[in-house]
């Protein structure tokens, strides 16, 4: 029986990984890609709105496995409130097509948020997927930070460690909060690029 179960969780972590299709990525150190979209709540959000700010990207899917362990570990939110509360705005976007896995309404949008005690400056609703591709994001999660000039810092893994383990996140390196301090002190960020992992963005 154990044996069944663990197969059955191996097959639906393997469909959910299934490669993306490969869309391009802009270069670190280019301009941010501009972008305009909806929130949860209707409004109207450009990336333009937070010039002078750093800004963190993250796109989800709360179905996804990977996502699931920085969520119910809480590793997600304490990294948005941390980086929220030095300043920094945090989107969240969710680029799942209607009829695909992890796509929500802009009410379960918001009972997500609050439900998972989550803490991001805006969730942004990206259904048909034209701000993540535009960023090539192929994975849930996939990080990018964004400086105050609106140059990219960092576009890729939320950590080092690729499982859905929640016990790998104490000994991963976050990448995100690392880029976050190197562009706070003006520092070159160490890591700038990795390959996010993760499940694919459901895009139509």
């Amino acid at each position: 029986m154990i044996g069944r179960l663990s197969a059955a969780l191996a097959g639906g972590l393997a469909l959910c990984v299934m490669a993306a299709p490969a869309y391009a990525a802009p270069e670190i150190g280019q301009k941010a890609p501009a972008f305009t979209g909806k929130d949860a709540a209707g409004k109207t959000v450009s990336l333009s709105d937070y010039a002078g700010k750093t800004v963190v990207l993250e796109w989800t899917n709360h179905e996804c496995p990977f996502v699931v362990k920085h969520y119910d570990s809480g590793n997600m939110q304490a990294l948005q409130k941390e980086l929220t509360g030095k300043g920094a705005v945090w989107l969240t976007v969710v680029s799942s097509a209607p009829g695909k896995q992890g796509h929500v309404s802009a009410a379960k949008a918001n009972e997500l948020t609050k439900s998972r005690n989550a803490a991001p400056s805006d969730v942004i609703l990206d259904e048909d997927g034209t701000i993540g591709m535009a960023y090539g994001a192929t994975a849930t999660p996939q990080m990018v930070v964004i400086t105050p000039a609106q140059t990219l810092a960092y576009m890729g893994a939320i950590d080092s460690i690729p499982s859905a383990k929640q016990s790998d996140i104490p000994k991963a390196d976050n990448y995100v909060r690392a880029a976050y301090d190197a562009v706070a002190a003006g520092k070159p960020v160490q890591v700038a690029q990795t390959k996010a992992y993760g499940c694919s963005v459901k895009y139509q």
